[in-house]
């Protein structure tokens, strides 16, 4: 609910202001050679934020002397824990915290990178923010930068966003994501964890995340697909499956729980907060999961990382890195792919709940079909 209404007041609300606002903005082009602060806007999705981190690192290696800021919220700011020569500063999503930001940063920057595809405010904020502004050239939002992108979704989506900082100048093309980072607290915590579980140095940990963001829960493969999953990954004696996700996923952890003939399957869910996560997927040797934050964390950490994908394209949001894997087979659904972030398209489906077609794109894929990229990747 929380996040329909802000999608809602930022898209009707936002437009209007943008709309107010386009006419005061910078020419087109008038972006400074050297700016010494620095803003980076990135206020959404925890996939998405670890895909922005390529992006980060190139501009740091570009301006090594300017002062740059990320502004982020709750939500995903622990994606940026730790990063050195980087002020992190949350906000919340909502007019009160948004305009204390604005009114005490009016034009404090020289630049902002705004990385959101589709939210208006971060174009809001970057225009009162900052006295230039780069970002994407679709939507309304384009009209208050000083320069625009055209935002490339037959690419990855990490590429997307370097291509902001190439517009600069930045010159990169990294082949794998940077590591996410924890405190040794959060290590400990991690530690204790499995030490309660009973596991082992030499246990084989696999991750399974069977859930996804509350926006688009259509991505899901279907839950007794993870069953029959988790049953198949029997062949190592050593193997411990852990199930990965968050608190308002753990009806998922008990039917799996429940129904799974694996008594060697250990429930995370709920039990970490982001950061122990980062650890805990330290220690992974495998990983699968839907297309969702828990898969790019894993693959950041370099976990070998099987995604699933159905709504969405493996092109723009595989596992980042050359040992991970996708599974799509959405070539059977018309609508495919019905989940497009930059256009703020992220419906459940587009066919009816009580239809044999719906999720259609992922029932496609079978469990066979993950068991072989187990097979090739282990």
């Amino acid at each position: 609910m929380i996040v329909s209404l802000v999608k809602f007041f930022d898209l009707y609300l936002g437009t209007l202001l943008i709309h107010m606002l386009a006419a005061f903005r910078q020419k087109s082009g008038s972006i400074p050679k050297n700016p010494q602060k620095l803003l980076i806007i990135q206020l959404w999705g925890i996939g998405e934020t670890i895909l922005t981190l390529p992006a980060v690192n190139s501009l740091k290696q570009k301006f090594p002397n300017s002062e740059i800021t990320i502004l982020a919220t709750s939500r995903n700011k622990d994606v940026y824990y730790g990063i050195k020569g980087i002020k992190l500063i949350t906000i919340k999503l909502n007019p009160f915290s948004i305009k204390l930001f604005i009114l005490k940063n009016l034009k404090r920057y020289d630049l902002a990178i705004d990385m959101e595809e589709y939210l208006n405010v971060s174009s809001i904020i970057s225009f009162f923010t900052a006295k230039s502004g780069v970002g994407y050239s679709h939507n309304a939002r384009a009209k208050l930068y000083s320069k625009i992108v055209v935002f490339n979704d037959r690419q990855h989506q990490a590429e997307t966003f370097l291509d902001l900082v190439r517009a600069l100048g930045v010159s990169s093309s990294p082949e794998i994501l940077p590591k996410l980072n924890y405190s040794p607290g959060d290590s400990a915590y991690v530690e204790e964890f499995l030490k309660k579980n009973s596991i082992g140095k030499n246990d084989l940990l696999i991750g399974i995340a069977p859930g996804a963001a509350e926006s688009a829960k259509s991505r899901m493969w279907p839950l007794e697909n993870y069953i029959q999953l988790i049953d198949g990954l029997t062949g190592n004696h050593n193997a411990r499956i852990v199930l990965i996700g968050s608190e308002n996923e753990t009806e998922l952890s008990g039917k799996i729980m429940g129904k799974s003939k694996n008594k060697n399957v250990i429930d995370s869910m709920g039990k970490l907060n982001l950061r122990q996560l980062f650890c805990l997927m330290e220690k992974l040797k495998l990983f699968i999961g839907n297309d969702s934050g828990p898969m790019h964390i894993a693959a950041a950490q370099g976990v070998r990382t099987i995604g699933l994908f159905g709504p969405n394209l493996p092109v723009r949001f595989a596992p980042y890195g050359k040992n991970n894997a996708s599974v799509y087979k959405g070539q059977i659904c018309e609508f495919s792919p019905c989940i497009n972030v930059h256009k703020g398209q992220v419906p459940d489906c587009l066919y009816a709940r009580d239809s044999d077609d719906y999720q259609k794109c992922m029932k496609n894929i079978e469990v066979g079909d993950v068991l072989k990229v187990v097979q090739q990747l282990v």
